[in-house]
């Protein structure tokens, strides 16, 4: 399960790198810029709570690992 969650975030940061490189692009069109720039911070508050719930996962694995 850690590891499919771990390919999913793994994609959405590949996904939200080619969102960043479009401000430096060609493409780049200052009308659509706001627009982009929302969606974009969005993907990336998504993308850290996914990082967030697979890090507490993690701790719960480490603490009944390291239960005495």
């Amino acid at each position: 399960m850690a590891k499919e969650a771990q390919k999913k975030i793994s994609t959405k940061i590949k996904e939200l790198e080619g969102m960043v490189d479009w401000f430096y692009s060609e493409e780049f069109n200052l009308d659509e810029a706001e627009e982009k720039y929302k969606k974009t911070v969005d993907f990336s508050r998504e993308i850290e709570k996914d990082l967030t719930e697979l890090k507490n996962r993690i701790e719960v694995i480490n603490k009944d690992f390291t239960k005495d």
